[in-house]
């Protein structure tokens, strides 16, 4: 076995947690070697980018760390250390231009997340970080193994910083298989999937309805409600207004949707009381709220065709027979090493040269940037972590 030694810090995942803690210690002097199981780096990071890279989300501190609730001491620090303005100054500095949407979501002009990924990448080159790919972690103990292309490799470092990634999306490298690995040193909450897609076998009148958008709703689970938008698939409903209820979801409470967010109770029953006599009640629903038909076909399917109560129809109309996709269909999970096993910058507590980043941790957010905003944020706490243990 090929041995590596004199490492200052070994940094296992390289996706946005892994890389920031590998330039953050990097840039304080410090040898840094990044080993990454998939042939190339930040895969998640990547294809999250592909329909326009989100991220962070421009609002003021209160809204933007409740977002995370409930939130972890360790985790509110660290946000607040490196929030929202931060990300911005850091990915300018990597010479990308930003902008804010108008619902305050951030993203790069280009739109793009591969151009930031090479700028960054190109920073840790420049700092000495040495990126290793292929390397697949097989044991953590004073020495850390990895199955590589040349063979099995031992890493002998002074710290470690793990960032491996939640238990969603195992093709591009985050499949929870770390679990026993690090289980001797931290306490470990079972995974659960997040920001996830709910799953409903619909009648056949639903059909030509399948990938239409639900424009102007607001959608409730439990203590969780979001105006948003979501998409009928064909196996249910998707998109980031479900995904952000899927918490309340998770806890058993119903899904409810409010077709008409914008008009007060008083105005929908005053509309009510005017149907005419003889019109069918898809006409009315047109003529008098202007629903559109995938709204109107919503409604029909979960309240019945005839609904004893119109009024909740539309403004708390229960989505029934739902489940939650599988968790390799989510874009994150909840779970991982639990914060009261870790120190206050990330490290486990019985072993203060072990720390822990990104989505491996138990935390839970919903999509729109706080995802990525608090993978970075807690790769550079570990890594300020790492420097005070390597100091």
């Amino acid at each position: 076995m090929t041995a590596h030694t004199q490492i200052d810090a070994l940094i296992v995942g390289a996706g946005p947690a892994g890389l920031m803690a590998a330039e953050v210690i990097s840039a304080a002097g410090f040898s840094v070697i990044v080993a990454e199981a998939k042939p190339s780096p930040a895969r998640k990071f990547l294809m999250a980018g592909k329909s326009g890279l989100n991220l962070t989300k421009n609002e003021p501190r209160a809204p933007f760390l409740a977002a995370y609730d409930p939130i972890p001491d360790t985790l509110r620090e660290a946000l607040m250390e490196f929030g929202p303005k931060q990300v911005i100054t850091w990915a300018e500095g990597l010479g990308q231009e930003m902008f804010t949407g108008s619902s305050g979501r951030v993203f790069p002009k280009v739109m793009k997340a591969s151009p930031l990924l090479r700028a960054w990448l190109s920073r840790l080159d420049a700092q000495g970080v040495d990126l290793r790919r292929n390397w697949r972690m097989t044991a953590l103990g004073d020495a850390v193994c990895f199955d590589t292309p040349e063979g099995p490799v031992q890493v002998n470092a002074k710290t470690v910083v793990l960032a491996l990634g939640g238990a969603s999306w195992a093709r591009l490298g985050s499949n929870g298989a770390w679990l026993d690995l690090v289980s001797p040193y931290v306490a470990l909450a079972p995974f659960m999937a997040s920001n996830v897609g709910i799953l409903r076998d619909w009648s056949p009148h639903m059909t030509r309805h399948f990938g239409a958008p639900l424009k102007g709703v607001c959608l409730t689970s439990g203590a969780y409600s979001t105006r948003g938008e979501c998409v009928i698939s064909a196996r249910g409903i998707e998109g980031g207004g479900v995904y952000a209820v899927t918490r309340g979801l998770r806890a058993g409470a119903p899904l409810r949707i409010d077709l008409l967010p914008d008009w007060s109770e008083e105005r929908v029953k005053q509309t009510l009381i005017q149907r005419k006599s003889k019109e069918t009640l898809t006409t009315f629903l047109k003529r008098a709220f202007r629903l559109p038909p995938e709204k109107i076909a919503l409604m029909l399917e979960c309240a019945g065709p005839k609904p004893t109560d119109l009024y909740a129809a539309l403004k708390h109309l229960e989505i029934t027979d739902i489940r939650l996709r599988p968790m390799d269909e989510a874009i994150s999970t909840a779970g991982g090493v639990c914060f009261d096993s870790l120190s206050d910058d990330l490290a486990a507590k019985p072993r203060p040269d072990l720390f822990f980043a990104g989505e491996m941790l138990d935390w839970d957010a919903p999509t729109g940037g706080y995802l990525l905003t608090a993978c970075l944020a807690t790769g550079r706490l570990a890594g300020q972590g790492a420097i005070k243990a390597l100091s």
